[in-house]
Formats: C-alpha cells, sequence, structure tokens
C-alpha cells in the first residue's frame, strides 16, 4: 500500500514538473514574440518590409496575435499529450 501511494506521488511529481516545464516553455516564447519581436528587435525588423508594411510593427500588431495563438494550440495539443501519458486525461 505504501509502495503504490509512493508511485502515484512520484508519478504526480512528474506530471507537475512536465507541466511546468512546458507552461515556462510557452511563456519564454511569449515573451519573445511579444516583447522581443514586437518591441525590442523592432528597429532591426523595420528594414524588411512585408506587404508594404515594415516587419516590426506588422510583428507588434499582427504577428504578435498569430503567435498567441499558436502557443494555445501548441498548449493544448501538448497538454493532451502530457495527459495520455500520465492517464490524467479527459474522454
Amino acid at each position: 500500500m505504501a509502495d503504490d501511494n509512493k508511485r502515484e506521488d512520484d508519478a504526480a511529481q512528474a506530471y507537475w514538473q512536465a507541466n511546468v516545464r512546458l507552461l515556462i516553455t510557452l511563456l519564454v516564447a511569449w515573451f519573445a514574440v511579444s516583447f522581443g519581436l514586437g518591441i525590442i528587435l523592432a528597429p532591426w525588423l523595420n528594414l524588411i518590409q512585408l506587404g508594404g508594411v515594415p516587419l516590426g510593427f506588422w510583428f507588434a500588431q499582427q504577428g504578435s496575435i498569430y503567435g498567441f495563438i499558436a502557443i494555445i494550440f501548441i498548449y493544448v495539443v501538448r497538454m493532451n499529450a502530457l495527459d495520455r501519458r500520465f492517464g490524467v486525461y479527459e474522454d
């Protein structure tokens, strides 16, 4: 009985660590897209035109939105895979 509890605790801790690792990775990606491309690198990106609009401006206005949507989809797919791996998925 104690061994079963230990295994469940270890599995829960591994699940939580994988979850936090995924969240940190996606938060770094979110920061890179929104702050990095939209603000910090905007002057350099503005040297490139995309449809007649400076690329830095495009990332600040449109690209970051596409990035956020991609991050949401990545989170959903990766969390579903993580849930299935640890047996906590919902049907």
